[in-house]
């Protein structure tokens, strides 16, 4: 037996970045809707962490609180961008990299 760590397959691991691309291609575009204040703020991201839109319902406005506004907008921005790193997180699963210690030198 030989103490030398053993090397990665380089085409399987070429084709599991490939699908790792592939599939946070696909992640990027897809829209996720952020919304806060029981739906009256909602923003809309990609997968790619593209803002798209910002929808402020009229009764949000007419509250007069602007501090309070700007928490909602806050807080529907947080809640879509989770959503979408949720999904490229999701799209990286599959992808083994627990064998690239050998290729990049390391142990």
């Amino acid at each position: 037996m030989s103490d030398q760590p053993q090397m990665p397959d380089l085409s399987s691991l070429m084709a599991q970045a490939q699908e790792m691309v592939s599939a946070q291609q696909e992640a990027a575009e897809v829209e996720f809707t952020g919304q806060s204040g029981g739906g009256a703020v909602q923003v809309t991201v990609t997968g790619g962490f593209e803002f798209l839109s910002i929808d402020i319902s009229p009764e949000a406005v007419e509250a007069g609180d602007a501090e309070m506004l700007g928490d909602l907008v806050l807080a529907a921005i947080n809640d879509g961008m989770r959503q979408a790193n949720e999904a490229q997180q999701s799209a990286m699963g599959g992808l083994d990299l627990g064998n690239l210690g050998g290729l990049l030198g390391g142990e």
